[in-house]
């Protein structure tokens, strides 16, 4: 019955995520830039409105007490594509930090322009560093907060690797903090998995880390073991951690 319900979620996903782009691709020229994350909102809640239908799959968030009231980094644990849809709504206006690769998907690639999304090309090193702290400021002096995947890619439930520095080092220059962000979503929606779990996903928001005058890379391990410790007492386990690898997020 799970699988049922999985499949249809999925297929419900993709074409609401195909037609909800074309009319956000309309919408958007004729709104200010401003105004266009209220659409954003909508179509995460109706997804995760319809993954609770369907799948029996919800959610809840914890530490909201802990937001600060002006824009900051947040920076997500990377296991699910639960996680892509849920951020529009449990922070406000915002711009994401993604693979140059999804803005190139027909219609739905559109959609993701006209969001002010920070498009990086992640095999290009220190140069994609360059452009999240480059774009990444203008968007903060714009007023939007900017959400982060430091792992660079979704980690299977139990595993990390070493956090990309980007986050970190644009929060030092621009004076900013950085907000970390557990979740257990891939115990529930596996990266690459088709079946969705019943349950509650639980978001933890952590306390935020000014960044003013401190070393990215302390700043980075700080956030990653507050991170991945979270997330291990969630899921009742130890730390898997694997530093072989380094993100570009």
């Amino acid at each position: 019955m799970q699988l049922i319900a999985s499949l249809v979620f999925t297929a419900f996903l993709f074409l609401w995520t195909f037609f909800y782009a074309i009319f956000l691709v309309i919408a958007c020229s004729m709104l200010p830039a401003r105004r266009r994350f209220a659409l954003a909102r909508v179509w995460a809640r109706v997804l995760l409105t319809a993954l609770k239908w369907t799948c029996r799959l919800d959610y809840r968030i914890e530490g909201l007490e802990n937001l600060p009231g002006d824009n900051h980094i947040a920076l997500w644990k990377h296991s699910s594509s639960w996680e892509t849809i849920a951020m529009s709504l449990v922070f406000p206006r915002q711009v994401w930090v993604l693979k140059r690769e999804l803005t190139w998907i027909p219609v739905v690639g559109w959609g993701i322009r006209q969001m002010r999304a920070i498009a990086i090309d992640r095999k290009s090193g220190h140069s994609a560093v360059s452009q999240v702290v480059a774009q990444g400021r203008q968007r903060l002096a714009e007023g939007y907060w900017i959400m982060m995947f430091p792992e660079g890619t979704r980690m299977p439930a139990g595993q990390t690797r070493r956090y990309g520095v980007s986050g970190a080092l644009l929060a030092a220059e621009a004076g900013k903090c950085l907000v970390p962000v557990a979740h257990n979503a891939g115990s529930f929606w596996p990266r690459r998995g088709l079946i969705k779990k019943p349950g509650t996903i639980r978001v933890v928001i952590g306390k935020p880390v000014a960044a003013a005058g401190r070393d990215p890379r302390e700043l980075n391990q700080e956030i990653q073991s507050w991170i991945e410790d979270t997330v291990a007492q969630m899921e009742g386990r130890e730390v898997v951690s694997s530093q072989t690898k380094s993100g570009t997020g």
